[in-house]
């Protein structure tokens, strides 16, 4: 064993004389170096909290998001009550995918023939699909700048990836807002029309899908000639694709 001993201390004499040596651009690489595995090491942490966060949803309510926080602390109060599937009318499910995003049950999230017509006819209206608005109403806030967008992408692809079109669809409609303050289409039921989402009519459907784009101002229940029009397509678009199978991925 005595042999040994001074062999190992002659190669700490060679790491020390090596370290030594070293110069300025030798300490830059490695602090480079130990700064990209910080990052990568924290991206990956962050993915796999993303994928756990998202992938508890597809069986846990999603209890509201920072939007309905913050409306909730800017007026006091919301009107929420969660209802699942098999407790809204499927005629209303329609309408909101006649009106928001007929493409639903066939994209993957983007639906990227209608980002080409909106691009094409140099349009500044959105082509955002309802599992965007899904990932933006549930774990983000709203705002046009360009990291949320990002951040609406990656989740938008992981909620694709883990929960299926019906439960996008469900997590949606129980999370949009339809008034100042009325969250989710059991509260827009009672609020507007004195009835449950179950009960809901193909009109009155039609009249809650149209007022999504603009909650605070369209009224479902007293709508302008304007808001009357689209209610007549809406309601001629959800028997289309009732009939035509693009909403055969939300089942009933």
């Amino acid at each position: 064993m005595s042999p040994a001993a001074p062999k190992k201390k002659s190669t700490r004499k060679t790491r020390k004389a090596a370290r030594a040596k070293r110069g300025p651009l030798d300490l830059l690489a490695d602090g480079i170096r130990w700064f990209l595995r910080m990052f990568w090491r924290a991206l990956a942490i962050a993915f796999l909290v993303a994928v756990a966060w998202v992938g508890s949803y597809r069986f846990v309510n999603p209890p509201g998001g920072i939007f309905m926080l913050q409306e909730y602390r800017r007026i006091g109060a919301i009107e929420r009550e969660w209802v699942p599937m098999e407790r809204i009318a499927p005629v209303m499910a329609r309408s909101v995918i006649a009106a928001e995003d007929a493409n639903f049950c066939l994209h993957w999230g983007f639906d990227m023939s209608e980002i080409r017509r909106v691009i094409e006819a140099g349009s500044t209206r959105g082509a955002s699909t309802l599992s965007q608005q899904t990932a933006k109403n549930v774990f983000l806030w709203h705002g046009r700048t360009w990291s949320r967008k990002a951040l609406e992408s990656g989740f938008t692809l992981l909620i694709e990836a883990l929960w299926p079109k019906r439960r996008i669809l469900e997590v949606y409609l129980n999370v949009a807002e339809f008034d100042d303050g009325v969250f989710g289409v059991e509260a827009a039921a009672q609020h507007y029309f004195r009835t449950t989402a179950a009960d809901l009519t193909p009109l009155q459907a039609a009249r809650l899908a149209v007022v999504l784009p603009a909650p605070k101002s369209r009224d479902a229940a007293n709508p302008t000639q304007f808001l009357r029009g689209r209610t007549a397509a809406v309601m001629d678009g959800a028997a289309t694709i009732a009939r035509d199978g693009r909403a055969d991925c939300i089942g009933g």
